[in-house]
């Protein structure tokens, strides 16, 4: 009797390695796609809780920071006229967050309108416009604030 060797011949390895391929080019493409999904959620709600954040720094002083104070007027007090007049934050825990894809959200106060804020996102391009992944976050109407 010839004595058992133990491992994987070259074929078994072989039909594993075409077994794993096979799966990842099926199933590869459905998660990737998944990721653009993932990040335009993650910025809406991220802006979501930004926004809860501006509602509070509205109702301690009585109006949201103004586009030249910026995003970072949450964490700290603006030295920017109008110089807020009850500032209790900060009102984040961390700094203010980049969107998913690193850049920084873009804040208008007090809108067009004159009243409220308007808080965007330009999707994955960067670029106003776009459909898919690069479409544009956020906006009037969407997460746009009024007195």
């Amino acid at each position: 009797m010839r004595g058992a060797r133990a491992g994987f011949t070259l074929l078994e390895m072989l039909v594993v390695l075409v077994v794993l391929g096979l799966l990842a080019g099926l199933i590869g493409p459905q998660l990737f796609g998944r990721v653009g999904e993932a990040k335009a959620t993650t910025a809406k709600t991220q802006m979501e809780l930004l926004g809860v954040a501006l509602d509070s720094y509205r109702l301690d002083n009585g109006a949201y920071p103004i586009t030249a104070q910026g995003l970072e007027a949450l964490n700290s007090r603006p030295t920017r006229a109008p110089a807020p007049l009850n500032w209790r934050g900060p009102y984040l825990r961390k700094a203010v967050p980049a969107d998913p894809w690193g850049r920084p959200y873009l804040f208008l106060a007090p809108t067009r309108g004159g009243e409220g804020y308007e808080l965007r996102s330009l999707g994955r391009d960067g670029v106003e416009g776009g459909t898919g992944e690069d479409a544009d976050l956020g906006g009037p109407g969407t997460v746009s604030k009024s007195k």
